[in-house]
Protein backbone atom coordinates (compact mmCIF):
# COMPACT_ATOMS: atom_id res chain seq x y z
CA UNK A 1 0.00 0.00 0.00
CA UNK A 2 1.77 3.53 -1.31
CA UNK A 3 0.77 6.21 1.00
CA UNK A 4 1.72 10.01 0.59
CA UNK A 5 1.02 13.62 2.09
CA UNK A 6 0.95 16.70 -0.25
CA UNK A 7 0.68 20.11 0.68
CA UNK A 8 -0.97 21.72 -2.38
CA UNK A 9 -1.01 25.31 -1.86
CA UNK A 10 -4.42 25.75 -3.37
CA UNK A 11 -6.04 22.75 -4.58
CA UNK A 12 -8.12 24.62 -7.64
CA UNK A 13 -5.31 26.37 -8.92
CA UNK A 14 -2.84 23.83 -8.96
CA UNK A 15 -5.46 20.98 -10.10
CA UNK A 16 -3.10 20.50 -13.02
CA UNK A 17 0.00 19.46 -11.15
CA UNK A 18 -1.94 17.42 -8.66
CA UNK A 19 -3.89 15.41 -11.66
CA UNK A 20 -0.66 14.66 -13.20
CA UNK A 21 1.00 13.23 -10.40
CA UNK A 22 -2.10 11.67 -9.47
CA UNK A 23 -1.46 10.00 -12.48
CA UNK A 24 1.50 9.26 -12.62
CA UNK A 25 2.57 7.98 -8.99
CA UNK A 26 -0.63 6.30 -8.58
CA UNK A 27 -0.41 6.32 -4.84
CA UNK A 28 -3.62 4.17 -2.59
CA UNK A 29 -3.78 7.12 0.03
CA UNK A 30 -3.32 10.64 -0.36
CA UNK A 31 -3.43 13.18 2.27
CA UNK A 32 -3.91 16.93 0.84
CA UNK A 33 -3.41 19.96 2.87
CA UNK A 34 -3.39 23.60 2.35
CA UNK A 35 -6.24 23.09 0.08
CA UNK A 36 -7.74 26.69 0.60
CA UNK A 37 -10.64 26.33 -0.43
CA UNK A 38 -14.51 26.27 0.99
CA UNK A 39 -16.06 22.83 1.53
CA UNK A 40 -18.65 23.35 -1.53
CA UNK A 41 -15.40 24.34 -4.03
CA UNK A 42 -13.61 20.96 -3.42
CA UNK A 43 -12.70 19.80 -6.75
CA UNK A 44 -14.67 15.59 -6.13
CA UNK A 45 -15.91 15.57 -9.66
CA UNK A 46 -11.98 15.47 -10.72
CA UNK A 47 -11.11 13.59 -7.86
CA UNK A 48 -13.60 11.04 -8.38
CA UNK A 49 -12.72 10.76 -12.50
CA UNK A 50 -8.78 10.15 -11.40
CA UNK A 51 -10.15 7.40 -9.61
CA UNK A 52 -10.11 8.39 -6.19
CA UNK A 53 -12.59 9.30 -3.44
CA UNK A 54 -12.32 11.81 -0.88
CA UNK A 55 -13.63 12.98 2.48
CA UNK A 56 -12.08 16.95 2.76
CA UNK A 57 -12.54 19.65 5.21
CA UNK A 58 -12.47 23.13 3.54
CA UNK A 59 -11.93 26.67 4.55
CA UNK A 60 -11.96 29.71 2.60
CA UNK A 61 -8.96 31.29 1.94
CA UNK A 62 -6.74 29.38 3.75
CA UNK A 63 -6.11 26.16 5.57
CA UNK A 64 -8.21 23.00 4.47
CA UNK A 65 -7.78 19.13 4.58
CA UNK A 66 -8.60 16.15 2.63
CA UNK A 67 -8.08 12.06 2.44
CA UNK A 68 -7.95 10.17 -0.46
CA UNK A 69 -8.53 6.70 -1.64
CA UNK A 70 -7.73 4.93 -4.53
CA UNK A 71 -10.30 1.27 -4.69
CA UNK A 72 -10.44 1.56 -0.74
CA UNK A 73 -13.65 2.46 0.93
CA UNK A 74 -12.89 5.25 3.79
CA UNK A 75 -14.60 6.13 6.59
CA UNK A 76 -14.41 9.22 8.54
CA UNK A 77 -13.49 9.07 12.23
CA UNK A 78 -13.43 13.02 13.53
CA UNK A 79 -13.19 16.31 11.11
CA UNK A 80 -11.23 18.04 14.00
CA UNK A 81 -8.54 17.52 16.31
CA UNK A 82 -10.33 17.19 20.04
CA UNK A 83 -9.24 19.18 23.10
CA UNK A 84 -10.67 23.11 21.76
CA UNK A 85 -14.01 22.71 21.15
CA UNK A 86 -13.64 26.50 19.75
CA UNK A 87 -10.75 26.14 17.49
CA UNK A 88 -12.45 26.51 13.63
CA UNK A 89 -9.12 26.31 11.66
CA UNK A 90 -9.47 22.97 9.27
CA UNK A 91 -6.53 21.63 10.06
CA UNK A 92 -6.96 18.04 10.68
CA UNK A 93 -9.40 14.92 9.20
CA UNK A 94 -9.18 11.43 10.55
CA UNK A 95 -10.38 7.95 8.85
CA UNK A 96 -10.41 4.44 8.50
CA UNK A 97 -8.74 2.55 5.35
CA UNK A 98 -8.08 -0.84 5.17
CA UNK A 99 -8.12 -1.39 8.88
CA UNK A 100 -5.67 1.44 9.18
CA UNK A 101 -6.24 4.90 10.75
CA UNK A 102 -5.05 7.50 9.14
CA UNK A 103 -4.59 11.51 10.22
CA UNK A 104 -4.26 14.02 8.15
CA UNK A 105 -3.15 17.46 9.61
CA UNK A 106 -1.68 20.82 8.72
CA UNK A 107 0.43 22.20 11.64
CA UNK A 108 0.14 25.61 12.73
CA UNK A 109 3.03 27.73 11.48
CA UNK A 110 3.01 29.41 14.36
CA UNK A 111 5.13 32.80 12.91
CA UNK A 112 5.83 35.02 14.28
CA UNK A 113 7.84 34.11 17.47
CA UNK A 114 7.13 35.11 20.12
CA UNK A 115 2.98 35.66 19.60
CA UNK A 116 -0.40 34.23 19.42
CA UNK A 117 0.36 32.15 16.73
CA UNK A 118 3.28 30.76 18.31
CA UNK A 119 1.24 29.93 21.35
CA UNK A 120 -1.57 28.35 18.97
CA UNK A 121 1.13 26.27 17.47
CA UNK A 122 2.01 25.10 21.03
CA UNK A 123 -1.62 24.48 22.30
CA UNK A 124 -2.17 22.47 19.29
CA UNK A 125 1.03 20.19 19.62
CA UNK A 126 -0.12 19.37 22.73
CA UNK A 127 -3.69 18.43 21.77
CA UNK A 128 -2.18 16.56 18.71
CA UNK A 129 0.00 14.32 21.36
CA UNK A 130 -3.10 13.34 23.21
CA UNK A 131 -4.71 11.95 20.33
CA UNK A 132 -1.40 10.21 19.31
CA UNK A 133 -0.99 8.83 23.09
CA UNK A 134 -4.69 7.49 22.29
CA UNK A 135 -3.53 5.31 19.38
CA UNK A 136 -0.51 3.76 21.10
CA UNK A 137 -2.09 2.89 23.76
CA UNK A 138 -4.97 1.20 21.43
CA UNK A 139 -2.58 -0.41 19.85
CA UNK A 140 -3.50 0.26 16.65
CA UNK A 141 -2.06 0.60 12.61
CA UNK A 142 -2.08 4.18 12.60
CA UNK A 143 -0.44 6.90 10.16
CA UNK A 144 -0.16 10.18 11.56
CA UNK A 145 1.05 12.23 8.33
CA UNK A 146 0.94 15.83 6.79
CA UNK A 147 3.00 19.22 6.65
CA UNK A 148 3.91 19.20 10.56
CA UNK A 149 5.50 23.12 9.85
CA UNK A 150 8.12 21.16 11.98
CA UNK A 151 12.15 21.04 11.25
CA UNK A 152 13.31 17.87 13.65
CA UNK A 153 16.79 18.55 13.40
CA UNK A 154 20.03 20.61 12.03
CA UNK A 155 20.58 18.11 9.21
CA UNK A 156 16.61 18.86 8.19
CA UNK A 157 16.93 22.17 6.59
CA UNK A 158 19.42 24.09 5.02
CA UNK A 159 21.71 26.49 6.96
CA UNK A 160 19.82 25.65 10.18
CA UNK A 161 21.95 28.65 11.84
CA UNK A 162 19.82 31.45 9.97
CA UNK A 163 16.59 29.64 11.92
CA UNK A 164 16.97 29.46 15.11
CA UNK A 165 14.19 32.08 16.05
CA UNK A 166 11.53 30.67 13.31
CA UNK A 167 8.68 29.05 14.68
CA UNK A 168 9.45 26.06 12.25
CA UNK A 169 12.79 25.45 14.14
CA UNK A 170 11.89 26.80 17.67
CA UNK A 171 13.52 24.07 20.66
CA UNK A 172 10.14 23.97 21.90
CA UNK A 173 8.99 22.25 19.11
CA UNK A 174 11.45 20.60 18.13
CA UNK A 175 11.53 18.70 21.40
CA UNK A 176 8.14 18.26 21.30
CA UNK A 177 8.49 16.19 17.65
CA UNK A 178 11.84 14.27 19.30
CA UNK A 179 8.90 13.30 21.88
CA UNK A 180 7.00 11.94 19.87
CA UNK A 181 9.24 9.53 18.51
CA UNK A 182 10.00 8.22 22.06
CA UNK A 183 6.56 7.56 22.55
CA UNK A 184 7.21 4.87 20.00
CA UNK A 185 6.31 6.50 16.83
CA UNK A 186 8.50 6.00 13.83
CA UNK A 187 9.32 8.86 11.61
CA UNK A 188 8.92 6.75 8.18
CA UNK A 189 11.59 8.97 5.88
CA UNK A 190 14.15 9.75 8.41
CA UNK A 191 14.28 6.22 8.71
CA UNK A 192 15.12 5.26 5.66
CA UNK A 193 17.33 7.83 4.83
CA UNK A 194 18.67 8.19 7.89
CA UNK A 195 21.89 10.14 7.02
CA UNK A 196 20.58 11.61 3.43
CA UNK A 197 19.76 15.13 2.64
CA UNK A 198 16.22 14.83 2.17
CA UNK A 199 13.82 18.31 1.95
CA UNK A 200 10.46 18.48 1.40
CA UNK A 201 10.05 22.20 0.55
CA UNK A 202 11.60 24.69 -1.28
CA UNK A 203 10.54 28.27 -0.59
CA UNK A 204 9.30 30.70 -4.12
CA UNK A 205 12.06 32.97 -3.47
CA UNK A 206 15.80 33.37 -3.89
CA UNK A 207 15.50 30.15 -6.43
CA UNK A 208 15.89 28.00 -3.20
CA UNK A 209 14.28 25.05 -5.52
CA UNK A 210 17.53 25.14 -8.28
CA UNK A 211 19.88 25.46 -4.97
CA UNK A 212 18.15 22.80 -3.14
CA UNK A 213 17.94 25.56 -0.61
CA UNK A 214 15.37 23.58 1.33
CA UNK A 215 13.77 22.24 4.86
CA UNK A 216 12.07 18.88 5.87
CA UNK A 217 8.36 19.77 7.07
CA UNK A 218 6.04 17.27 5.52
CA UNK A 219 6.56 14.22 7.95
CA UNK A 220 4.97 10.27 7.63
CA UNK A 221 4.68 8.81 11.20
CA UNK A 222 3.90 4.88 11.70
CA UNK A 223 2.33 3.61 15.10
CA UNK A 224 4.76 0.88 16.63
CA UNK A 225 1.85 -1.81 14.99
CA UNK A 226 3.09 -0.61 12.13
CA UNK A 227 6.73 -0.05 11.96
CA UNK A 228 8.08 -3.14 11.19
CA UNK A 229 5.54 -3.23 8.03
CA UNK A 230 7.62 -0.03 5.90
CA UNK A 231 9.70 -1.03 3.17
CA UNK A 232 9.98 2.00 0.88
CA UNK A 233 9.63 5.73 0.90
CA UNK A 234 10.76 9.09 -0.66
CA UNK A 235 10.07 12.31 -2.21
CA UNK A 236 8.82 13.25 -5.25
CA UNK A 237 10.89 16.18 -5.76
CA UNK A 238 10.93 16.92 -9.65
CA UNK A 239 6.96 17.84 -8.66
CA UNK A 240 8.16 20.91 -7.54
CA UNK A 241 10.08 21.77 -10.12
CA UNK A 242 6.83 21.22 -12.87
CA UNK A 243 5.15 24.67 -13.80
CA UNK A 244 3.06 26.33 -11.23
CA UNK A 245 3.77 23.72 -8.80
CA UNK A 246 3.28 23.67 -5.29
CA UNK A 247 6.38 25.24 -3.42
CA UNK A 248 6.02 21.50 -0.84
CA UNK A 249 6.36 18.10 -3.00
CA UNK A 250 5.20 14.71 -2.15
CA UNK A 251 5.82 12.32 0.29
CA UNK A 252 5.52 9.04 -0.27
CA UNK A 253 6.05 5.71 1.37
CA UNK A 254 5.16 2.33 1.51
CA UNK A 255 4.16 -0.39 3.81
CA UNK A 256 2.71 -4.37 3.81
Amino acid sequence: MKIATYNVNGVNGRLPVLLRWLEEAQPDIVCLQELKAPQERFPIKEINDAGYNAIWKGQKSWNGVAILTKNMEITEVQRSLPGDADDDQSRYIEAIINQTVICCLYLPNGNPFPGPKFDYKLSWIKRLKKRMDELIKMDLPAVVIGDFNIIPTPSDVYKPERWEDNALYRPEVKTAYQQLLKKGWTDAIRTLYPDETVYTFWDYLYKSYSRNAGMRLDHILLSPYLAGNLKSGGVDKEVRGWEKSSDHAPVWITID
